[in-house]
């Protein structure tokens, strides 16, 4: 482990420095072979000699720590997680079991659930003069704030035009899809089983139900609440509550609904 002094440690957590853009291809066995690695005597874990790791951390066994990852006061990594390089991760941030993260950085005081994923590529492809299916290069971050919360399984692409990011506060369920590009505010809360397209742009204090949907380049104002089951397709402008396939405000979907009904009694008598 690199000698450090606390208040350099510090220095490195809140820095903004560029991440190193790692992919798939970037974790060779005979690249990670070369380089050396050691256990970390707390908990057991491997870790890579350049890694900025505080004395208090604790490295479960079969975590391992790549190379120039920051890792601040308090911060537990469960057995399985792979912390890839030059990830940073908050003071007092919990990191549960087999959690994957790579070119992100995580705050302080957050709680990542098991088998979350942070920080891979996007879902991104077009088709060339050709006709051959191309990958569009994913090249920048994911932020995650302070005091956030990720429930299991749960995953958060990376950036391709601007940094993903996750606001102070916000509280996301298990089986959560965030994809590239996309901006939380802060105080937000998802539940299971949504799913967020690229460059979608929250505002603070959202409240997303169960496998909500919310498509592409889509804006969503601060104070928005939407039903479980809705699709939003369009921008939503005013804080409120909304519903529906697409989603409009909630009076309005509560009348679709009953109007279905009445039209669908009539039907079958």
């Amino acid at each position: 482990m690199m000698a450090i002094s606390a208040k350099r440690l510090s220095h490195l957590i809140s820095l903004k420095r560029p991440i190193k853009h790692f992919g798939v291809s970037s974790y060779s066995a005979s690249s990670i072979n070369q380089i050396e690695y050691s256990k970390w005597n707390n908990g057991g874990g491997t870790f890579h000699k350049s890694a900025c790791i505080d004395p208090t951390v604790l490295i479960e066994i079969g975590a391992v720590v790549h190379s120039k990852a920051v890792l601040g006061p308090n911060v537990h990594v469960g057995s399985g997680t792979v912390v890839g390089p030059e990830v940073t991760i908050g003071h007092s941030t919990k990191i549960g079991y087999n959690v994957g993260l790579s070119n992100c950085r995580i705050g302080d005081s957050c709680v990542v659930h098991h088998g979350v994923c942070i920080g891979q590529d996007g879902f991104g492809f077009f088709v060339d003069d050709k006709g051959n299916m191309m990958k569009k290069p994913q090249l920048l971050n994911a932020i995650i704030g302070n005091h956030v919360e990720i429930g299991a399984n749960t995953c958060i692409d990376r950036g391709s035009w601007r940094d993903t990011v996750i606001g102070d506060h916000s509280k996301l369920d298990n089986l959560v899809q965030i994809g590239h590009n996309v901006v939380i505010g802060k105080g937000c809360m998802l539940c299971g089983q949504v799913g967020i397209a690229g460059s979608v742009t929250m505002g603070d204090y959202v409240t997303l139900g169960g496998r909500v949907a919310v498509r592409d380049h889509v804006s969503i104002a601060s104070k928005v609440r939407l039903a479980a089951n809705s699709c939003v397709t369009k921008d939503i402008r005013e804080p409120g509550d909304y519903g529906g396939f697409p989603a409009v405000p909630i009076h309005e979907w509560r009348r679709q609904v009953a109007s279905h009904y009445r039209i669908s009694k009539k039907a079958i008598l």
